[in-house]
């Protein structure tokens, strides 16, 4: 009989896209078999880190700046990353509200943020501190999709957004204030690591070469027949528009996604490495096997 591993990832299409194999058998990894656990990208960091309802999942996706508070429990598997170019988090405002014209603007202003442990917020934290120093943001946080509306409706006075939010916000009467993603990749010259899959360390290494192994093979089937994964991904995307999957889907999965390799690591480590010498992020172990 297979053992049944439980793994979280959220419902964009990225990751549906990637998991799909996996999750509906078209991909076999003997002796295991999977379960879904899908859920917002916070609600997996904070099911982790024991700060919510059920037990902390064997595999799950995890935010950047979450696994900055989990290494001593999980590490970082080799495929199923979201990690590019390009596809950083946004910083948007309203049209009409011109004098927010950079980071340093929004000293003392209400800004919704789509989770404490998200990678976009670290990225925030960080940049922030860098353009006001020593001054303070009035963070709110709510679920990702809440974030725009909430804006354009004055009830926040700029929204950190993330996933297929970035190619939306102009819908909802929104402008760019600031590309976190740029400021990232101006800085350290590596793409930014968004999200990444990783696994309890308390699980047998064969189990962990396993399922990594097979979420390889899970993205390189995904890439090859697209077709297969398309209507598990509209039936849980929060955007609908096939335009906006497949642009997300082209932005969140490539080459990194299949292997992290040199540079996908180096990116990992960098990040963590800010975040800990803004004391954002505790000191930690290693997030590598």
């Amino acid at each position: 009989m297979s053992e049944v591993l439980d793994v979280g990832f959220s419902s964009c299409p990225n990751d549906t896209f990637m998991f799909h194999g996996l999750m509906s058998g078209d991909v076999e990894v003997p002796g295991l078999s999977f379960r879904p656990a899908i859920a917002d990208i916070e609600a997996l960091n904070l099911r982790a880190l024991g700060r919510a309802a059920g037990q902390p999942l064997p595999v799950t996706k995890l935010s950047a700046s979450a696994l900055g508070h989990l290494c001593d429990r999980y590490a970082v598997l080799g495929a199923g990353a979201a990690l590019g170019r390009g596809c950083g988090p946004l910083v948007v405002r309203r049209d009409a509200d011109r004098e927010l014209d950079g980071l340093g603007a929004l000293r003392g202003r209400a800004v919704a943020i789509p989770g404490e442990y998200t990678t976009a917020h670290l990225l925030l934290r960080t940049f922030f501190s860098e353009a006001a120093p020593g001054e303070a943001l009035d963070l709110r946080v709510m679920r990702f999709e809440q974030i725009m509306p909430a804006v354009a409706a004055g009830q926040v006075d700029a929204g950190l957004i993330i996933h297929e939010s970035r190619f939306t916000y102009a819908e909802h009467g929104l402008v760019e204030l600031a590309d976190l993603g740029v400021s990232w990749e101006r800085a350290t010259g590596l793409p930014i690591p968004l999200g990444m899959i990783c696994a309890q360390r308390s699980l047998a290494p064969a189990i962990v070469d396993a399922v990594e192994d097979g979420l390889r093979r899970s993205v390189e089937l995904a890439f090859a027949a697209p077709e297969r994964s398309r209507a598990w991904i509209r039936e849980h995307a929060q955007e609908l528009d096939d335009e906006v999957c497949r642009r997300h889907i082209e932005l969140y999965v490539n080459r990194f996604s299949v292997e992290l390799g040199d540079e996908g690591r180096a990116a990992i480590d960098e990040l963590l490495r800010r975040g800990r010498a803004s004391g954002f992020l505790p000191e930690a172990r290693t997030c590598w096997r």
